[in-house]
């Protein structure tokens, strides 16, 4: 072999390399930024899920508050009708005021039963409540595959780094084929397809 095609050899291997370390790089970076998406996908997912857990216990809060309400105004109205019962000879007046506060008392507990145009009674907060948990529980079932993407890409990066300083093709293959599960439970994270 001549000097001349020793260094053309030499030449070649030089380019190859360099392409090596250049489709590595690229792959890296666009891992990254991969990685970069997938943890803003996860601490969303992780805040909504505490989020909609508030907002769904403070919903049934509320429940609890006007089923008590609704109690207290059910035994009051029960007290008045026994003392109109009890008091046959009650002034017309005095028992006309009890009858008021009776029927009163009786929309008010209808009231807390449902009150669709403030959507504040038990029956919409309840249906309130378990719209929360669906969408926590929808959180819930999408944040572990963030996590689950976050350690693959973050492993496929060292492999990919390490595939540099290496000139190791197979950790290079390795952690592209890491780096793809790794988007791939990425996306089943925000779509959920699987």
């Amino acid at each position: 072999m001549e000097a001349h095609e020793a260094s053309e050899l030499v030449e070649d291997e030089a380019g190859e390399n360099n392409r090596q370390k250049n489709r590595a790089a690229l792959t890296i970076s666009i891992f990254a930024m991969v990685l970069a998406i997938t943890s803003l996908g996860g601490s969303n997912a992780g805040k909504e899920i505490t989020q909609e857990n508030i907002l769904a216990a403070n919903s049934y809060a509320f429940y609890q508050a006007k089923s008590i309400r609704q109690t207290t105004l059910k035994v009051a109205v029960a007290d008045l009708e026994l003392q109109l019962l009890r008091e046959p000879a009650m002034p017309a007046a005095a028992k006309e005021a009890v009858t008021k506060k009776i029927e009163d008392y009786k929309k008010t507990v209808e009231r807390y039963e449902s009150e669709p145009e403030t959507r504040e009674g038990k029956k919409e907060l309840m249906v309130r409540a378990k719209e929360h948990e669906e969408l926590r529980d929808l959180a819930m079932r999408r944040d572990p595959w963030f996590d689950y993407a976050e350690g693959g890409l973050q492993i496929a990066i060292v492999l990919l780094s390490v595939s540099i300083l290496a000139s190791l093709p197979a950790l290079y293959f390795t952690g592209l084929a890491l780096g793809l599960v790794g988007t791939l439970f990425s996306a089943n994270g925000f779509f959920l397809f699987f």
